[in-house]
């Protein structure tokens, strides 16, 4: 099994503890995501230090304001260690706003096409921004996994493009409707399972930190939504994975 996004460098404990138990319970494969170049940076080190950890490197909506945003060339620097192995995560959130909304998109742009010149697929964040997260990828030729998919309005959209739909532990919440109803709509071949660690434990964890071992209970909630047997999910989620991130299967 694989956690397709993880913030192992925002977890409370040492990368090592949790990649440990994550092997314990058949987790084999973590992509933890940097979100600013001090964040990439981290995980670098964590991805040289523990085996089967690679990375999504790149600067989030939120640092689309900061001094991060005048940093791509390093970020491409960063994007040529061999263990990268996308974009992201990068996008638009017009939820918290942080920064101005032209701002990001610019930011946004700017790293799509730092991943068309490397081939690299990208990590997308969006929150309330479905439109014009829509309209933006519309150019970008290249592999696209929208993260912790939470964006009903640009589901439509991700399927006719093929996109990879990655669902997190939030999928797991009683009041998660639209989520379930979307998990049940995604083709096979196209969907992928997430912690984003240390964020949205799944409900049976929830008020805890969260970590890549819990993948499995958003795996189990993602098999019964879909009335297929975890086995068979978790094989084709580590197939599409492998798709998506240009890994070797497990």
């Amino acid at each position: 099994m694989i956690d397709t996004h993880a913030h192992l460098d925002g977890c409370d404990e040492p990368a090592a503890f949790l990649v440990e138990r994550a092997r314990a319970v058949g987790v084999s494969r973590i992509v933890t995501v940097g979100t600013g170049i001090a964040s990439c940076l981290e995980a670098l080190a964590i991805v040289r230090a523990e085996e089967g950890v690679v990375a999504a490197l790149g600067i989030d909506p939120h640092q689309a304001g900061g001094a991060d945003a005048a940093r791509l060339d390093e970020l491409v620097e960063l994007l040529e260690h061999p263990a990268a192995v996308a974009v992201g995560e990068i996008g638009l959130d017009y939820f918290h706003d942080i920064a101005p909304r032209d701002v990001q998109r610019a930011l946004f742009d700017r790293q799509l096409e730092v991943a068309s010149a490397l081939g690299l697929p990208v990590v997308i964040h969006t929150r309330e921004a479905d439109a014009d997260t829509a309209d933006v990828l519309a150019s970008f030729s290249g592999t696209v996994i929208l993260h912790c998919f939470s964006a009903p309005g640009l589901l439509e959209a991700a399927i006719e493009r093929g996109y990879y739909i990655s669902f997190a532990g939030n999928v797991t919440y009683p009041k998660a409707t639209a989520l379930r109803e979307a998990a049940a709509a995604v083709p096979v071949d196209r969907i992928l399972a997430e912690t984003d660690s240390p964020y949205l434990s799944p409900q049976p964890l929830r008020g805890r930190r969260n970590e890549p071992a819990n993948v499995l209970h958003t795996l189990a909630a993602l098999a019964g939504i879909r009335d297929t047997e975890i086995a068979v999910l978790e094989a084709q989620i580590d197939r599409n994975a492998s798709a998506a991130f240009g890994l070797p299967l497990s």
